[in-house]
């Protein structure tokens, strides 16, 4: 085109699509770039199929079920006794499924850690040794109603926090999160890692069910409300979520009859791990997301974990059917002394606030997240209004201040994933790629799009 006194520089066109329109631009002289794209046919046909009033009246549904769900926190107690199915020689593990030769280095150092810590042999090397053997079984968090954080590894003898959703009555189970840096979740698993661990067995886990106990029941949704509106996001960021959760914890540890010392000690611990509050928010949307497992003909996720090794999604028409590809490598920063050559796949199940329509998807909620994970107050704002466009909806209780206080984006189309070619963004914590060394750093990534594709052609082939 001729140079355009308004913009004082010569104009090009891009042409998406037909090429023909390109063609007839170069005929009158006019200069003009072709991008050679088309829809994937593949992608259009399983979106014809899933376009329909009946999914979208199942989604009404889960999304009704999201936004409708009331996670209230009932007790702490010991894993064996209240995790279903959770026996003795079983651990369990962040993610899909996967098996000891396919596991990363954190989670195989958490194994091994959390072999060492139930007892059930003496050193790493002879916990490796049952493990190969077969002696020890494993299975994902997720198919016990349960979730954990990076490697995500848990055993009988650990306290979770049991949080059952007021109305459906469902529950989910959560570890006790031990603080960052060198912790069994990131796979370390040295002698002062099972100390902690086993002073949060004895200590921790007991003084929380008494508090519990003196206290009743606690909402959590309304407590993740509220931090949301102070600044967290509630999964890298849960600064003052953790802080109101002391508010309601601490007065109840005052009536109950443990001495200063122990009650001294919990709050300490408690109030120097700005995380403390992730892992009670992971049950909590857990609880949330397990109401829509199952739904027939929606296309709503009902989760996405990681192991470190693949990243699988659930999608809830599909019921207990895990979608997978290779776990990605987030980008973000770094603590003194590592890098990138360092970092292991991303790895946790630590998404299911994703899910819930909280975490990545309400980073803008949460500026100084940034701080933590790389990036500008600019860029948390602009993830979460990409989200928008892959949700079903907006949560009524998670209000995000800087946008005029709208309500979160929640419940993850996987017919809008496919048709906008948008996924959803993580942020999380990075493990360092060798066992037993723990956390390194923590970042961005976005979840791949053949999960959603490979999801969205199943449940279209489950309708013809």
């Amino acid at each position: 085109m001729a140079g355009n006194g308004f913009l004082g520089s010569a104009l090009s066109v891009v042409n998406i699509g037909l090429k023909s329109f390109h063609e007839a631009l170069g005929q009158q002289g006019a200069a003009s770039i072709h991008v050679d794209w088309k829809p994937p046919a593949a992608s259009a046909d399983i979106l014809s199929r899933l376009d329909t009033p009946d999914v979208d009246a199942a989604n009404a549904v889960a999304l009704a079920r999201l936004t409708s769900a009331q996670p209230t926190l009932m007790d702490v107690a010991r894993a064996g006794d209240v995790v279903p199915g959770l026996e003795p020689g079983l651990l369990l593990h962040a993610g899909p499924p996967v098996t000891w030769d396919r596991m990363c280095g954190p989670m195989r150092g958490a194994v091994l850690g959390a072999c060492v810590f139930e007892g059930m042999a003496e050193t790493l090397a002879e916990a490796e040794k049952l493990v190969r053997a077969g002696k020890v079984r494993l299975e994902p968090c997720h198919h016990h109603s349960a979730v954990g954080p990076m490697a995500g590894v848990l055993s009988a003898s650990m306290f979770v926090w049991v949080v059952r959703n007021d109305g459906p009555g469902n529950t989910a189970y959560c570890s006790l999160n031990e603080g960052l840096g060198k912790v069994l979740r990131f796979g370390a698993n040295s002698a002062d890692v099972l100390r902690r661990l086993a002073w949060m067995r004895d200590v921790l886990g007991p003084a929380l069910h008494k508090a519990l106990a003196a206290s009743g029941p606690i909402n959590v949704r309304n407590l993740t409300a509220q931090a949301l509106l102070m600044g967290d996001e509630c999964h890298n960021r849960n600064v003052a979520a953790t802080s109101l959760l002391v508010k309601e914890l601490g007065p109840a540890l005052l009536k109950t009859r443990l001495s200063k010392a122990v009650i001294r000690s919990v709050l300490e611990f408690i109030s120097s791990n700005p995380h403390f509050y992730l892992n009670l928010s992971m049950a909590a949307c857990k609880a949330t997301a397990d109401t829509i497992l199952g739904l027939p003909g929606s296309s709503i996720v009902s989760a996405m974990a990681r192991n470190g090794t693949d990243i699988g999604i659930r999608v809830a028409g599909l019921g207990d059917r895990w979608f997978t590809a290779p776990a990605g490598m987030p980008k973000g920063l770094y603590f003194a002394g590592f890098g990138a050559a360092d970092s292991n796949p991303d790895l946790g199940d630590s998404t299911i606030s994703e899910v819930a329509g909280i975490g990545g998807f309400a980073m803008a909620a949460a500026p100084a997240i940034v701080q933590f994970i790389g990036g500008s107050p600019e860029d948390a704002v602009t993830h979460t209004r990409r989200m928008y466009e892959i949700c079903a909806g907006r949560h009524p209780q998670f209000k995000i201040p800087i946008l005029d206080f709208a309500g979160s984006p929640v419940g993850v189309d996987v017919r809008k994933v496919v048709d906008s070619g948008i996924t959803p963004i993580i942020n999380t914590g990075i493990a360092h790629r060798e066992p037993g060394v723990g956390q390194v750093g923590a970042g961005i990534l976005d979840a791949p799009y053949s999960l959603f594709e490979d999801a969205a052609r199943a449940l279209a082939g489950a309708r013809t």
